[in-house]
Parts: structure tokens; C-alpha cells; sequence
């Protein structure tokens, strides 16, 4: 029973760790964006729709080329990742999803996973990302041949409930 309860502090820890980052996160890529790699390690790896940038200075450059920003996270989940996994580095999973609104372009609905890793000094911990992976998920966004194939299954679906 000890384990089960130590596991759920651990869980709960992570997750409070993963609401205050995704706060910072969306607001700084929102109102402050040349602060962003701040969050980052200094290898970390950003895959954005496909796309890998990797390195503070390539990630600075990428960030600074997105137009302004409006997040909404509606949705988020956590779980702290077995040590086993991590070599007993303190990791979690952060997973949100939400919509996105960049200047001059119509609102997406996105996808976005971090995995964050506890930095430890004498004074306190703090959560930097070591990978995240963004996607759109427009329905629209994905190839014409899947999205002909899509709308085939959606057809079938349909004629087989009327």
C-alpha cells in the first residue's frame, strides 16, 4: 500500500509541475516569445508538423519566424515517466491540445506533447523541455489522397447507420 501511495504523490507532483509549465509555456509563446528557448534545454529537439528544429539558436530563429500567436489549451494531461526510461532522470509527459490562432492565418486545433526534465540546483527545480512535437489537427490540413480516403469511410459509416 506505501508504494501505491508514494506512486500517487509522484503522479500528483507531476502534474501540478505540468499545469504551472503549460501556463508559462502558451503565455510565453504568446507575449513573449524571444524568452521561449528559456524553457528549453540546450539540445532539445522541437518536431513542428513534421519538421525537427533542434538547438537554442535553431529554435530561437524558428520561434521568431511564426507569426504572433493566440493559444487556448483546452485540454491537458500528464504522467510522470518511469525512471527506468529516463535513466533516473525526473521526467513527465505533458500532453495538451487546444486551438491556435497565428496573425493572419484561420484558427487550428493542435496537438502538442512535451517531455520536460527536472533541473535540480541548490536553490529550487526547474522543469525544462527536452522534446516536444506540435501538430495541427485540422481535418482539412491532412493530405488530399487520406482525406479522400477519410471521407470515403465517413461515407460508408454514414450509409451503414440509415
Amino acid at each position: 500500500m506505501a508504494m501505491a501511495v508514494e506512486f500517487k504523490t509522484y503522479v500528483d507532483q507531476a502534474c501540478r509541475a505540468a499545469e504551472e509549465f503549460v501556463n508559462i509555456y502558451y503565455e510565453t509563446m504568446d507575449k513573449r516569445r524571444r524568452a521561449l528557448t528559456r524553457l528549453y534545454l540546450d539540445k532539445a529537439t522541437l518536431i513542428w508538423n513534421g519538421n525537427v528544429v533542434t538547438g537554442l539558436e535553431a529554435l530561437a530563429n524558428f520561434f521568431d519566424m511564426l507569426p504572433s500567436s493566440e493559444f487556448q489549451v483546452n485540454m491537458l494531461d500528464c504522467q510522470p515517466v518511469h525512471e527506468q526510461a529516463t535513466q533516473s532522470q525526473t521526467t513527465v509527459l505533458v500532453v495538451t491540445s487546444g486551438t491556435v490562432k497565428f496573425d493572419g492565418n484561420k484558427q487550428h486545433y493542435f496537438n502538442q506533447n512535451f517531455l520536460l526534465t527536472a533541473q535540480t540546483t541548490a536553490n529550487n527545480t526547474v522543469w525544462k523541455i527536452a522534446s516536444d512535437c506540435f501538430r495541427f489537427q485540422d481535418f482539412w490540413s491532412i493530405s488530399s489522397s487520406n482525406r479522400n480516403l477519410c471521407e470515403l469511410l465517413i461515407h460508408f459509416i454514414v450509409e451503414a447507420f440509415l
